[in-house]
């Protein structure tokens, strides 16, 4: 079985379908790095105020004496 060889035409639309493919992947790669990011910022911030508002309550009402 002889292997068929690919016209000029088909050869671009076939690296044309590539490059689209590549594409998507890098823009979902972006999406889901950036996402990452956010969640982890957002975990920060509820864990910092979660821990600073008890140990600002003890200093202010003084729990400390």
């Amino acid at each position: 079985m002889a292997k068929q060889k690919m016209t000029k035409k088909q050869m671009e639309a076939r690296e044309e379908a590539a490059r689209a493919r590549d594409e998507r992947a890098k823009a979902a790669q972006a999406r889901k790095d950036r996402n990452k990011r956010i969640f982890t910022i957002v975990i920060v911030a509820i864990l910092i105020i979660g821990l600073s508002f008890p140990t600002m309550a003890l200093v202010v009402m003084g729990g400390g004496q």
